[in-house]
């Protein structure tokens, strides 16, 4: 449905009970589309199990195209449906509608949601791009990858055309987003591919590489360093020299990052979870341009799990690839960070354990739709990540100030913190820790920016000491202990 409601003149015709159809909500509250998405539903109810299914699904696709008229149409079944064995594309197969009808047969309850985008644009691809390379003056490349419902995809779009322009190359076709089946028709004819996001694209990227011979890019150019890289992969791709472009480095993100208190930055755990292309960007920028030590990182893109494990290596550590938030939990907690970067999820776990959170990757929320411009991509896209991750680091400021007036009748704790809720003031059970209740009051007026520290020295020092149970006592004695 992404990578369908992304395009244009062309018609998704889903067989699917009520319940199922709730697309509409979807792009047009979350994403906040300014249009319906163009799919039509069978919508057949219980009483219709005893009929003719298959008669609804065919009525349906006749009345769409009549409606709509589209260049091309696509037919298939929600995970309900599926039980129901219809066979949508075969059965719209029979009507001989004038324009192509593309059936997309998915396991929905074997595969995951990028997995059926990528299969999706892989098989429209397929369908559609016929016409082969031709001669052009200035080197031509494909878009792939930008869907509806993309995090940040219209904004990572904006930023990355501009950027190949400077570099002289002319962006050919963008798919899926705003593409129509005849722009996929032109898609033999650029020089190479651009696959800005790898779970929906290479697939397809891969395809086009092996029928017409078009190289597809590597990098993904999230964070200076990334951006950089990418540049330097385009001109090789397409010939240019790069070399004036790589010296106009526009993101203020390198000089924001040594410009600030090296307490806010450095050194600074952070846990990083979410899909493959996000998560592995998100730990290169953390560790390479903000100082951070990245202490988690994860995915629940299986399909990209050995990336993602290569780099986890690179940092130390072994890469949690799991869907079960459960796990996630779990791994964020025993990891102690003072920043997660994870997904919407994520940030639920975070507000529980009342540590700072920033969103990196889908699944989204509306919040995650901005109506500014925010990339993630590119130089600016480097700028958002800066003033993302490292603002809510920085406002533990205002958490030691609130506790420095706790007494106040404004500022008591029971009045919650400003910017993460009652759940600031939830730090891991006592009975799990081993805290006694005095000293994890005490351990609650220590600056929120350096708490977990002192936590980690404390249950150091008590286990060293053989200690069971940390009281005040232990507190200041690991105290005067680091402090030597």
């Amino acid at each position: 449905m992404r990578v369908a409601t992304a395009m244009e003149g062309l018609h998704y015709v889903l067989h699917a009970p009520q319940g199922d159809t709730y697309a509409d909500l979807l792009f047009t509250m979350i994403e906040r589309r300014a249009k319906r998405p163009p799919i039509t539903y069978t919508t057949f109810q219980a009483r219709d199990l005893g009929g003719d299914t298959a008669e609804l699904l065919k009525a349906a696709v006749r009345e769409a195209f009549e409606r709509f008229r589209p260049q091309a149409m696509l037919v298939g079944a929600s995970c309900t449906a599926e039980l129901i064995q219809d066979d949508p594309g075969g059965l719209a197969r029979t009507l001989g509608l004038p324009v192509p009808v593309v059936p997309i047969d998915l396991p929905s309850y074997q595969r995951k949601e990028n997995w059926g985008a990528a299969e999706t644009l892989y098989r429209l691809v397929r369908a559609f791009a016929t016409t082969p390379r031709k001669a052009a003056e200035r080197p031509r490349c494909n878009i792939l990858g930008p869907t509806a419902l993309g995090f940040r995809h219209r904004d990572d779009l904006v930023e990355i055309r501009a950027l190949l322009e400077r570099i002289g190359v002319v962006v050919h076709v963008v798919a899926p987003l705003g593409a129509t089946p005849a722009d996929l028709a032109r898609l033999g004819e650029a020089d190479f591919n651009v696959v800005l996001y790898p779970e929906i694209a290479d697939q397809a990227a891969a395809w086009l590489e092996r029928s017409f011979g078009q190289p597809r890019t590597r990098v993904v150019p999230i964070g200076v360093g990334a951006t950089q890289d990418f540049i330097a992969e385009v001109g090789a791709l397409a010939g240019i020299d790069t070399t004036a472009i790589l010296a106009e480095e526009t993101s203020r993100l390198p000089w924001y990052s040594r410009s600030v208190d090296s307490n806010y930055l450095t050194g600074k755990r952070v846990f990083i979870f979410g899909d493959a292309t996000h998560a592995i960007a998100a730990a290169r920028v953390a560790a390479r341009e903000l100082a951070f030590e990245v202490v988690g990182l994860g995915t629940y893109s299986r399909e990209q799990a050995r990336e993602v494990r290569e780099a986890a290596r690179g940092y130390g550590l072994e890469a949690l690839v799991s869907d079960d938030y459960l796990a996630v939990e779990a791994a964020i907690a025993a990891a102690q960070p003072e920043l997660v970067l994870g997904t919407q999820m994520e940030r639920h776990i975070a507000k529980k354990l009342g540590i700072p959170c920033a969103v990196i990757s889908a699944p989204v929320h509306v919040q995650d739709f901005p109506a500014r411009h925010s990339p993630q991509m590119g130089f600016e896209g480097a700028n958002v990540l800066f003033d993302t991750w490292v603002h809510p680091l920085m406002m533990g400021l205002e958490e030691h100030l609130l506790h420095m007036f706790r007494d106040d009748f404004e500022f008591h704790d029971d009045a919650g913190a400003s910017h993460l809720g009652a759940a600031a003031a939830v730090v891991a059970k006592v009975e799990q820790l081993g805290w006694a209740p005095d000293a994890e009051k005490e351990l609650r007026k220590i600056p929120f920016f350096v708490r977990g520290k002192a936590r980690r020295n404390t249950e150091s020092f008590a286990a060293e000491a053989g200690l069971t149970t940390i009281t005040v006592e232990t507190l200041y004695d690991a105290k005067a202990h680091f402090s030597r």
